[in-house]
């Protein structure tokens, strides 16, 4: 081997340096943020662990196409100014995605140092540099091209229509969200807990646009207080990213009782609407003591977490796979179990018992075993025979994924949907089946991940941008 390429392994450091975060005993009784960031020490020292290779893989792996090696380098510097400027050429929304993107299994996992066990922290330090400038009291605003005349229509304020807004403005277009909810931000404000995305960086980043030019209307229902239709009178283009916002339940007995939750209702009254707050909020919440979440994915966790900081003594998983099979993060799955929550694995709820109120007291449930992979790659779940056994539980959250609201489709005549009720669209574009009408994220692949559906809404900008240029659908 060469010696110098053998001098220059031997001085990699393969230790990714640990984010101060607070302990497990403070933090289960709190919505305060868990992960507390790095220093500026510490980033400086995470990122002189990049080797700042002449073909990063890591590129590869972002779905919104940062420019990965050149923002570390910046760190390496001490340049934070230059960072964040590199990272906002492509990214609206670092201070989110540095916090819940999953950039274990995307950009970090083609780091070259991941054969090693040794990738670099490339969300921690995005998140570093989107901390420092929001604590500097200013942002530098990006140039804008001159007015096209062109507008545009933009249906939900989650990641993928925040990032279409954002192209599209910076390109000369007039933008104005649409947003069914009283306040913007998607599944970022309704669905992730404070703990884990603080609703004042939700608020900042949508901020952001709007400084850029985009208009935001919230209280505004596409589909009941005016159609896509009536919007293509007046805008040029109709983005469509309303998510996936319908809940799955699974159809056993005792679903209707009280104490029996979806986990949108569930997460929606403790983050929207302030319920964790209560009772200084208006929202009223009720004191549940033994509380059950099935599912086993990031929402999951996010409700199992938030029961325990509403007071619960005791709060359980039930997911039907083994532990190596849960689609939640490692990260966030870890975090539970170091606060409290139990996880009975392998176990399928049958059916929901009530008391002669209709409340929920127990939640029979069966065994399983795991048999050959299905579809998914995951080894199917097989249940026992003769393995009933039951738990006592006053409430249960469900938490085993969702389809998009019908809404907008059963509204618009021309927009094909699939069987699962995603709109049909270009994977490349984000053109539908219906003229001017392009879409992206979660309304499109179902229940998936922030930085998808940016990358998705990045797509469609373009697409859209073309078609606003040169008038050919």
């Amino acid at each position: 081997m060469n010696p110098e390429k053998t001098e220059k392994m031997s001085k990699i450091d393969l230790n990714r340096n640990d984010m101060p975060k607070q302990s497990p005993e403070i933090r289960r009784h709190n919505f305060n943020e868990v992960a507390l960031g790095y220093t500026e020490e510490l980033a400086i020292k995470e990122a002189k662990r990049c080797l700042q290779c002449k073909k990063p893989k890591c590129k590869t792996g972002c779905p919104v196409e940062i420019d990965i090696p050149d923002f570390i380098s910046c760190i390496v510097k001490g340049d934070f100014s230059a960072g964040i400027k590199k990272l906002k050429e492509k990214n609206c929304l670092p201070a989110v995605c540095g916090r819940v993107c999953p950039q274990e299994s995307q950009c970090e996992s083609q780091c070259i140092l991941a054969n090693k066990k040794g990738e670099i922290a490339i969300g921690r330090l995005e998140r570093f540099l989107a901390d420092w400038e929001a604590k500097q009291g200013s942002v530098d605003m990006p140039s804008k091209a001159k007015p096209t005349g062109k507008k545009v229509a933009v249906i939900g304020s989650g990641p993928a229509g925040i990032t279409v807004a954002g192209d599209l403005i910076l390109l000369g277009h007039e933008v104005t969200i649409f947003e069914a909810l009283h306040k913007a931000g998607g599944v970022l404000t309704y669905g992730i807990p404070e703990f884990r995305l603080p609703k004042a960086i939700v608020a900042r980043e949508v901020d952001y646009v709007q400084r850029l030019g985009v208009k935001v209307v919230t209280d505004y229902v596409v589909g009941k207080t005016r159609s896509i239709d009536e919007l293509l009178k007046e805008f040029d283009a109709v983005f469509v990213g309303t998510g996936a916002g319908l809940p799955w339940f699974m159809d056993i007995p005792g679903e209707n009782l009280n104490g029996v939750y979806s986990a949108n209702e569930y997460l929606t009254r403790m983050n929207l609407m302030k319920g964790y707050q209560f009772p200084k909020s208006s929202t009223p919440v009720k004191r549940h003591v033994r509380v059950a979440v099935v599912g086993g994915g990031n929402v999951a966790m996010d409700s199992a977490r938030t029961a325990l900081r509403m007071g619960a003594d005791e709060v359980r998983i039930i997911y039907r796979r083994s532990h190596a099979e849960l689609p939640a993060r490692l990260e966030e799955s870890e975090n539970a179990e170091e606060e409290g929550v139990i996880f009975n694995m392998l176990t399928l709820p049958v059916r929901y018992i009530g008391d002669e109120n209709g409340w929920l007291t127990e939640i029979e449930c069966i065994k399983m075993e795991l048999g050959e992979p299905d579809a998914s790659g995951r080894r199917r779940p097989i249940e026992i025979p003769n393995s009933n056994f039951r738990i006592q539980m006053d409430a249960v959250v469900c938490a085993i994924g969702n389809s998009p609201n019908p809404l907008v489709p059963s509204t618009t005549p021309g927009l094909q949907t699939t069987r699962r009720g995603t709109l049909v669209a270009d994977q490349e574009t984000g053109k539908t089946t219906k003229e001017r009408v392009w879409a992206g994220g979660d309304i499109v692949t179902g229940a998936a991940t922030v930085i998808l559906a940016m990358g998705a809404g990045r797509k469609a900008a373009r697409s859209i941008h073309k078609y606003l240029e040169k008038g050919k659908w």
